[in-house]
């Protein structure tokens, strides 16, 4: 697998190797011994998700101030636009945010790290979203910053009209969030 670092060095872009030919492809799409090496230190996933989502759906910010859950996303059908954002104040990039676009030809995968919001919208008709966590959900601790905050100001694919649960519109603005010290 291929390790790409982003702005925010605890935040990876992780390229597998894609085997293909006209019959399909194959690829690896786990390797706890590489995944290990990639991001330096040992990560024990505990619970794997699987969302479907339709054009405009946004799901997040959403993290857990307690139980923080580390998070390897990917996308197996359609196409998303996937975001993290540091809320650890004690970090230097504190406040900043990554997005990438992850989707079913790319094959991309995010590691989004303990002490991140994260969300996503939908870009094509249908999305399905695979993520392995590192710590289980717990709803007593889940937060969630308000996907529009003008202070994290969030790039968003451009003409963003999304669909959001009510628990995503009332998220908290990043300034009264609950964050890691």
């Amino acid at each position: 697998m291929k390790v790409i670092p982003t702005a925010i060095p605890d935040v990876l872009i992780i390229e597998p190797k894609v085997f293909g030919d006209a019959r399909g492809f194959f690829y690896e799409s786990f390797n706890g011994k590489a995944f290990d090496e990639a991001v330096g230190r040992h990560v024990e996933f505990v619970q794997d998700n699987h969302s479907r989502s339709t054009r405009g759906v946004l799901r997040g910010l959403h993290y857990q101030i307690q139980q923080p859950q580390g998070k390897l996303v990917r996308v197996v059908r359609g196409a998303v636009f996937d975001v993290a954002v540091d809320i650890r104040r004690s970090s230097p990039t504190f406040g900043k945010w990554i997005g990438v676009e992850l989707s079913e030809e790319n094959h991309k995968q995010l590691w989004v790290p303990e002490g991140f919001a994260h969300g996503f919208v939908v870009l094509s008709d249908t999305a399905e979203f695979l993520y392995k966590t590192t710590d289980f959900y717990a709803p007593a601790h889940e937060r969630c910053i308000l996907w529009n905050d003008a202070e994290l100001s969030i790039e968003w694919p451009v003409g963003l009209e999304p669909l959001l649960s009510e628990k995503d519109a009332k998220g908290s603005l990043f300034a009264q969030a609950e964050v890691f010290d």
